[in-house]
């Protein structure tokens, strides 16, 4: 796979010309997991100010998943028998997979944004194992995913999924552990050695001591405990007193704005933009950087103002930041459900994360605290070959539940075309340009494409036949020809970019 070198030299300028095809779909490939045919030709001749306010707005208002009526158990709810509390707890954790994988599959914004979090503020199910922790610990993720990064970093801290994970559990007054102040300068504030020291780390973890109560092990939501609290003065970026929690966050937020702005804008940036915010070669992301900084800092760590700038912007709509970002696994099976429209349900989301697994993301589990480090790590030999596999397996269900909704697709892409022309290429393209961000990069590709879409019909029904009668919408063939097309598409190098 090539590596795309960020040589985008647009700025941070209101982007005010109407949304083509091609910007619309960028959008929505970015800001959500992509988007239906319709929902890009709606978009098509709006100006972005507007649409975004609205897509901002409606993740703003989007509800998180309800609590499940297991939410505030705890191990005494459980069976007695261990194996079968070991089932529930596992069917317990199948049902909130499922049901966040749909918030994925419909909540455009909130979700792309509480995923991406997840990889920022990282816990590993496996630490703690218990759906209750995971409930709470989503929750907190889709409630702050555009609210306020100071009181999302405040709330994180406190679940107890990342009390188990970073070790807070075991933070006690008169014997400090330092995972958690270690990471929330050095991957969740700051950036490694960011203007912080040793000395800054050891202080900041002994306020952040106490919150060990766990009452009885397993389930049980992690309190504080008073007298678990180490009562010492702290000195934390020059800072003395009794500190405790609340304090350490305000201490932070108050004397290290300008890093806390700079470091989380940087990796939103490189999360919705472009990989690469070095820019060797003469860009400006740098200073893009700055300016979603500046607005960073000046809303009070509002993350929603940030986002705003940057949908509209004239950087983000530049043509070289559309089909640069390698799809995730996520992105992969996700984007191919929104894009085609095809009908699915609970089963079929639930074998798209477990295919996540295969290819390199198990869902609630990056492998390390860094989290899944993305792009370029998507791609080896072995991952590559699983993405054509996989990808391959649900076209052919989807095609087997109702072949049909293939031939719709077509249409709905190919429009008059589809519907009167007797030439397949014709038909083919609109197809093709719709699930690659910018189609593909030469005429022979094309012409291989075009080849895989014609297999099924005989020449002389489009080339030389003396009553040509062939078209998408007519002939039995047609949802055939359009599930070999994209097949042979999922194959393609651009079929990974988005």
């Amino acid at each position: 796979m090539e590596y795309f070198i960020n040589c985008n030299s647009s700025t941070l300028a209101p982007y005010t010309t109407p949304l083509d095809e091609l910007r619309a779909a960028h959008l929505y490939r970015r800001l959500g997991f992509s988007a239906p045919v319709q929902t890009i030709a709606a978009a098509v001749g709006q100006t972005a100010g507007p649409l975004v306010d609205s897509l901002v707005d409606q993740a703003l208002a989007a509800l998180p998943i309800p609590a499940p009526a297991w939410a505030d158990w705890n191990n005494a709810d459980y069976p007695a028998d261990d194996d079968l509390a070991r089932q529930m707890r596992r069917a317990h954790i199948e049902e909130l997979t499922t049901a966040y994988g749909n918030a994925l599959a419909n909540n455009e914004l909130l979700d792309r944004l509480s995923f991406f979090w997840s990889n920022h503020f990282v816990t590993q199910l496996e630490t703690y194992d218990c759906p209750q922790f995971l409930f709470y610990y989503l929750n907190c993720l889709q409630r702050n995913a555009l609210g306020n990064f100071k009181t999302f970093t405040s709330e994180i801290g406190l679940t107890s999924a990342m009390l188990y994970y970073l070790d807070g559990v075991r933070n006690r007054g008169n014997n400090p552990n330092e995972n958690y102040a270690r990471e929330l300068y050095e991957l969740f504030t700051l950036g490694e050695g960011n203007n912080y020291t040793e000395e800054d780390i050891i202080e900041t973890s002994k306020a952040l001591s106490g919150y060990t109560e766990r009452g009885e092990e397993g389930c049980t939501q992690v309190t504080f405990d008073p007298s678990e609290f180490n009562t010492d003065n702290k000195t934390i970026f020059g800072q003395t007193g009794n500190w405790g929690y609340d304090d350490v966050i305000d201490i932070l937020f108050n004397q290290r704005p300008d890093e806390i702005g700079w470091f989380i804008c940087k990796k939103l940036y490189e999360f919705f933009v472009h990989p690469d915010s070095t820019n060797d070669d003469g860009g400006i992301a740098p200073q893009i950087i700055d300016g979603l900084a500046q607005t960073f800092i000046n809303s009070g760590f509002e993350i929603a103002p940030v986002l705003r700038q940057l949908f509209k912007s004239q950087h983000f709509f530049d043509e070289t930041a559309i089909g640069v970002i390698i799809k995730s696994p996520a992105d992969l099976y996700f984007n191919l459900l929104k894009e085609t429209g095809f009908t699915y349900d609970d089963g079929t989301i639930l074998n798209m994360i477990d295919s996540c697994s295969l290819i390199g993301q198990r869902f609630f589990q990056p492998p390390e605290v860094e989290g899944w480090q993305r792009d370029r790590t998507w791609i080896n030999t072995n991952f590559i070959i699983g993405r054509w596999l996989t990808v391959e397996m649900f076209l052919q269900r989807f095609y087997q539940e109702n072949p049909e909704q293939f031939r719709d697709l077509g249409l709905s892409l190919s429009g008059n075309a589809g519907l009167t022309s007797n030439n397949p290429d014709e038909v083919a393209r609109p197809i093709i340009d719709k699930f690659l961000p910018k189609g593909l990069l030469t005429d022979a590709d094309y012409d291989r494409a075009f080849i895989a879409f014609r297999s099924d019909v005989d020449i002389n029904y489009y080339e030389g036949g003396t009553t040509p009668s062939w078209t998408l919408l007519g002939w039995e063939t047609g949802p055939s020809q359009v599930y070999l097309l994209l097949r042979h598409l999922s194959r393609e190098p651009e079929f990974q970019l988005k």
